[in-house]
């Protein structure tokens, strides 16, 4: 799909026909027997990128609102769609788009209903996709007709067995980073902010949530509610029922989102519900985890100023979400993995809750400013739940923060120019240099300023800096010019360059403070001479205590030790992954066999990448006496693949590339 450029004048009636085929696997050339007219040539050559990672031109108009018709398609695991794009400006000339495994089918002015001159570039770059080419005159908007693939990067198809009820199909979007493209064409980069409405025609069993306000839930209608996305005899059969949404608000296009499937919610606040499937135990455990939600949210507006997105609910997604959780305003995505029990996963909720404030008002303008979005979202993360939940939890996130960060640079020994705050990612796909340097080296930077101008200083900052680029995405140049010109004389008390264009942990970063880190630190250092923490120390210990210990044990040990310790604390049999999945890597690196039965079953059940990526990197990496590992590991990658969302396949599959 898509591999030929295409100069579109076909007719209206042929582009439903191209659709209707689409839908029910024909091959359109058996229905219009015309050969393809010649290319619409682009001219790459005059480009001015403004991101790395988008074909978006910076001498083009942006895109300010986008309309969207979806017909989802369960059969084929394809959505028929139609946007709408309003841009900024009227235009003349090429405006380029960026796309990935889109088929698109037309190209119209909704002025008057006639075809505008497009093409979709032969060559598919690996990272970027394909550009979508429309010759525009004097146009600012644009009308696109086109479907997606069943192996859009973004979205994952779950069939029935797959689901908790087993009754009914469930698909979910993952658009960060740069994932939206292969929903909808649009310029897919943080520098563009748009406020959209969607309509999602979905079976009536079925029911829709969305990063936008809903606005109704109502039969179809006959007369243009389709949006050329496909016939009206297809958009308003029976069974079908469609969902409204609008987003008022302009955010950039990773924070699209949306999940269909037999959905259930419960209410744990004033601003917020509980979303999952529609399963009474997990909803209940998902309300009961979350049900300080709504304390997260007063400490987070007194921090930073007013919460501007009315709601924010939560969406349990199933065990393959990608992430731990993912920002999408109004409507966050958390993986079922954050559910422990012991209100301990609401942390995971307070990081994304602080997005609301750094990374959703204030956006970094292109993913080699990303530490802005996350440093930033990982110090307020704490500052939130040190007032919620005390001082020693929050030098524990410190704590295992900062361990994540010395363990990136020796993952990133060979390329350091991704210990860097600032980086260069041209040609680099952001997927596969994702890691904790922009959110723990973001945090010490941060950390780093409020020591030195004092807490109160810095919360006065805070606050000037979110008012004053609300709205906007930004670069790190704005953000230190900023920095400078409100906190006079700071570039001679902390060396920024270094901070934000050096390798590697600058020196004036720290180690938390607090009697509970230090103890375990010692604790696990303790264990090297053969000592483990009796059963009274450990008498208090959670989640976070153990991972912190787990993480800090030396990378291999003797397979004895590794025994005892988990039958006095039955470690692999843990709830909490991290705990689990701590475990486990230190199993896999003392060749703990007996253990490998956990490792595959902890696979196969989460496709969360945070342990997807150690535990597969764990198996594979090392020399040629770990032959056994590395061939267990290619075949629960085979097995464990299409459990997987497309995001996390790819991650998994640079891992085994990389290694075997």
């Amino acid at each position: 799909m898509g591999d030929a450029a295409i100069k579109t004048r076909e007719s209206n009636t042929q582009n439903r026909v191209i659709r209707s085929c689409i839908i029910h696997n024909h091959n359109p050339s058996f229905f219009l027997h015309q050969s393809a007219p010649p290319p619409f040539q682009t001219l790459a050559s005059t480009m001015a990128p403004i991101d790395p990672h988008s074909f978006t031109d910076s001498t083009h108009p942006l895109t300010t609102h986008i309309s969207l018709s979806l017909y989802f398609d369960f059969s084929t695991s394809t959505i028929v769609s139609s946007a709408l794009l309003t841009l900024c400006a009227p235009h003349t000339g090429d405006l380029l788009l960026d796309t990935r495994s889109l088929t698109i089918t037309s190209v119209i002015d909704p002025t008057n209903n006639t075809q505008l001159p497009f093409s979709l570039s032969s060559d598919v770059d690996p990272i970027k996709g394909q550009p979508l080419t429309v010759s525009l005159t004097n146009n600012s908007k644009i009308l696109i007709t086109f479907v997606t693939s069943p192996s859009s990067s973004a979205l994952q198809w779950l069939t029935p067995p797959q689901t908790f009820n087993k009754k009914f199909p469930f698909v979910y979007t993952q658009c960060q980073s740069i994932h939206a493209r292969s929903i909808f064409p649009c310029q897919d980069t943080p520098t563009s902010r748009v406020r959209y409405n969607a309509k999602l025609n979905i079976p009536h069993q079925l029911s829709a949530v969305m990063s936008a306000r809903h606005v109704e839930r109502r039969a179809p209608l006959a007369g243009g509610d389709a949006g050329l996305a496909c016939d009206e005899s297809l958009w308003c059969a029976e069974g079908r029922v469609v969902e409204e949404f609008t987003m008022e608000q302009p955010i950039p296009p990773y924070l699209f989102a949306f999940a269909v499937g037999e959905i259930g919610n419960r209410e744990v606040g004033p601003r917020t519900k509980v979303f999952a499937e529609s399963v009474p135990a997990v909803l209940d455990a998902a309300a009961k985890e979350f049900a300080g939600t709504e304390d997260m949210i007063r400490v987070g507006e007194k921090l930073f100023g007013n919460y501007d997105w009315e709601r924010f609910d939560l969406l349990v997604l199933p065990p393959s979400f990608p992430y731990g959780g993912m920002e999408n305003p109004r409507m966050v995505f958390l993986t079922p993995t954050v559910i422990k029990g012991d209100a301990s996963g609401a942390q995971v909720v307070a990081h994304e809750l602080a997005h609301s404030w750094t990374g959703n008002l204030i956006t970094n303008k292109t993913n080699d400013h990303f530490w802005l979005n996350e440093g930033f979202t990982t110090y307020a993360e704490r500052r939130i739940v040190e007032a919620v939940q005390g001082e020693d939890i929050a030098a524990l996130n410190i704590g295992i923060g900062w361990k994540g960060l010395v363990d990136e640079m020796e993952r990133f020994k060979d390329n350091m120019e991704f210990t860097k705050l600032l980086t260069n990612q041209e040609g680099v796909d952001p997927d596969d240099v994702y890691s904790q340097v922009p959110y723990e080296k973001g945090f010490q930077f941060l950390w780093r300023i409020e020591r030195q101008i004092g807490r109160p200083a810095f919360d006065e900052f805070l606050k000037k800096y979110i008012a004053a680029f609300k709205f906007q995405s930004i670069d790190t140049c704005t953000f230190l010019d900023f920095l400078k010109a409100n906190v006079p004389g700071i570039e001679k008390e902390i060396d920024l360059k270094t901070w934000t264009e050096g390798t590697g942990i600058p020196p004036d970063a720290m180690e938390p403070v607090s009697n509970i880190y230090t103890k375990i630190v010692s604790l696990a250092n303790e264990f090297k001479q053969g000592r483990m923490p009796s059963e009274e120390e450990v008498a208090n210990w959670h989640g976070q205590e153990w991972e912190l210990y787990l993480e800090n044990l030396p990378k291999s040990v003797e397979a004895s030790q590794v025994t005892a310790l988990d039958c006095r604390y039955r470690l692999s049999e843990s709830k909490d992954y991290e705990v689990k999945v701590a475990f486990l890597q230190l199993a896999i690196a003392s060749r703990c066999s007996e253990y490998y039965y956990v490792v595959e079953k902890t696979l196969k059940e989460v496709g969360r990448m945070k342990y997807l990526r150690p535990l597969y990197t764990a198996l594979v990496q090392g020399n040629a006496s770990k032959e056994e590992e590395k061939i267990f590991a290619q075949r629960v990658f085979s097995e464990a693949r299409e459990t997987y969302h497309p995001i996390a396949q790819s991650v998994v599959e640079s891992i085994l590339s990389k290694h075997l």
